[in-house]
């Protein structure tokens, strides 16, 4: 962690923000410690995924979105292709600081593993990302993903073909036998597709997207809630004259974010009364987790090279053990597992190597941090 360079000033203000937070916590005061691993002693389990968002119900559980997910009752890799379905889900309680996660697979009427939001088009898949609930239903932001035409490494095999939005409704029933109904949202060619991250706030669903253009800036677009039955066709994006319109037009859109993260989380603190957005810093393969600020959702937001470090990552740092082919990516926020003073993130690593994944049991699985907040107005 990046070391203050005033270290008696971060210590008053983080005795201040412990006194603050008691009295104002948005978090439990008993923190949750969650840990990810896989499931044992079952005929097809959780082996393993990345993505890991979390989205608060308002019954208390937290619903997990998950990318591509190992399963089985071990790892399995056939030459660079594991045994995966492209997307799953988990569903957690706290309760007294007791922390419970259920993995949730589809299945087919033969009982073998499905994603569980999967488009009509076969040769292609979704990654499903993060989400909200609103309107009584949870929804949950999914990227159309298929494989490129010319041949790419493993692990970097894919490219963008569109966004939409799932609707999963019937939450008090069994997840298997939750109902989904997927919306179109932004078509293949856009370049820019709403579901790096979500924020629902005075009215609005607002959806962040990663532009695959230069610094891949991060623009943002939003739905009405009371327009989510069809959100295409009441999306709008914020144009670079700082006013809204219809539709979704990239090329105009204001970048909120000079260089932005396809995954990322972007949450507001009322006791700060800021908003924190928590991803890697967008430098290529950077072994550092940053905090950005802003006063308002759309910002100005702190740049990645002013802003503070939460983590470096151990997995990405040099030494004598050091594995070339990890990578390490998709860090995100999780405020309703923060208890007052701290902050709660999540990263994930993975390999080129896919053979790999059977010998480090100890990658392919989120990881979860807790450390003290960081002083945010003083920066």
């Amino acid at each position: 962690m990046m070391l203050p360079k005033r270290p008696s000033m971060r210590l008053l203000l983080t005795v201040f923000a412990a006194l603050f937070f008691a009295a104002h916590a948005h978090g439990s005061t008993t923190p949750c410690n969650a840990a990810f691993a896989p499931e044992t002693g079952k005929s097809v389990g959780w082996q393993g995924a990345d993505a890991a968002y979390s989205i608060p119900l308002p019954d208390g559980r937290d619903v997990w979105i998950f990318g591509d997910t190992l399963y089985g009752t071990h790892r399995v890799v056939d030459g660079n292709n594991p045994l995966m379905v492209h997307n799953s889900l988990g569903i957690s309680t706290c309760s007294g600081g007791h922390w419970k996660l259920r993995y949730s697979l589809r299945h087919d009427a033969k009982g073998n593993p499905l994603s569980f939001f999967s488009p009509a088009d076969p040769a292609h898949w979704y990654w499903a990302l993060d989400g909200f609930y609103a309107n009584g239903d949870l929804w949950v932001t999914l990227l159309c993903i298929r494989h490129p035409a010319a041949s790419a490494p493993a692990g970097m095999d894919f490219e963008t073909c569109g966004s939409d939005l799932a609707q999963i409704s019937g939450l008090d029933r069994d997840p298997e036998h939750w109902q989904v109904t997927v919306h179109p949202l932004v078509p293949d060619g856009v370049k820019a597709y709403p579901s790096a991250t979500t924020v629902v706030h005075d009215g609005y669903a607002y959806l962040f997207a990663s532009y695959e253009n230069g610094a891949r800036p991060l623009l943002v677009t939003r739905i009405p809630l009371a327009g989510l039955n069809d959100p295409a066709a009441h999306l709008e994006y914020l144009g670079d004259d700082d006013a809204w319109h219809p539709g979704f037009d990239p090329a105009h859109a204001k970048q909120i974010m000079s260089q932005g993260s396809s995954e990322l989380s972007i949450r507001y603190h009322p006791e700060l009364k800021e908003w924190l957005a928590v991803s890697f810093d967008p430098a290529a393969f950077s072994d550092r987790i940053i905090l950005r600020t802003a006063p308002n959702l759309t910002g100005p937001w702190t740049d990645p090279h002013d802003a503070a470090t939460l983590y470096r990552v151990p997995e990405m740092q040099a030494g004598p053990k050091h594995d070339k082919n990890i990578f390490c990516y998709a860090s995100k926020e999780h405020p309703e597992l923060e208890a007052p003073g701290d902050i709660v993130f999540t990263y994930v690593c993975n390999t080129f190597s896919p053979p790999e994944l059977t010998s480090r049991p100890d990658i392919y699985l989120p990881q979860v941090i807790r450390e003290p907040m960081l002083p945010t107005a003083s920066r």
